[in-house]
């Protein structure tokens, strides 16, 4: 059994910029447990009819917490907005004694961002995807509910604009183990 220690990789990122696709893959490849908070969040809306806020975050902790405290590596996806958010899920990994690595995934080609969420078809039952108008807000509106803020603090980026998924998960895990 190895001595390292469990790890949190927290995936961020606005709608449609690769963030699932490649948080899928690197549970997979990283051999660890992966949630998802849309599909909290959807699960809690169809199964309690309930006007979702910040329940999927808030469940999607305590069942990360859970996994960390017997030593899963974890790959969190949400979109992750705010400075709190990203704030509390690194507490998730520094109050069970983890490392985290924050992942943020974006789209820098507006051209193409725009058509993967006009092309995308749902992978969670029922779920209501953005709309690029919607999600542009998330970026300009400092007034939106999900205003998605710009990182300041330190995180990976990977841009996904113009590569393949096979490129993109060569360049992430590259800079995972480096």
């Amino acid at each position: 059994m190895e001595n390292s220690k469990t790890v949190l990789y927290i995936f961020s990122g606005l709608p449609a910029t690769g963030k699932s696709t490649l948080a899928k893959i690197i549970a997979k490849n990283f051999n660890a447990f992966y949630i998802r908070v849309d599909t909290i969040e959807q699960g809690i809306r169809d199964f309690c009819n309930y006007n979702v806020q910040g329940e999927g975050y808030r469940l999607a902790y305590r069942l990360v917490e859970d996994n960390l405290a017997i030593g899963n590596n974890v790959v969190a996806d949400q979109c992750n907005p705010w400075k709190l958010t990203r704030n509390e899920w690194n507490n998730v990994a520094i109050k069970n004694n983890c490392e985290y690595i924050n992942i943020e995934t974006i789209c820098s080609n507006k051209t193409e961002h725009k058509n993967r969420v006009e092309n995308r078809t749902a992978e969670i039952e029922n779920i209501k995807l953005p709309t690029w108008e919607e999600i542009t807000k998330r970026e300009s509106d400092k007034n939106h509910p999900i205003y998605y803020e710009p990182w300041k603090e330190e995180h990976i980026t990977i841009d996904t604009a113009n590569k393949s998924i096979e490129e993109c998960t060569k360049e992430l895990i590259k800079k995972l183990i480096n």
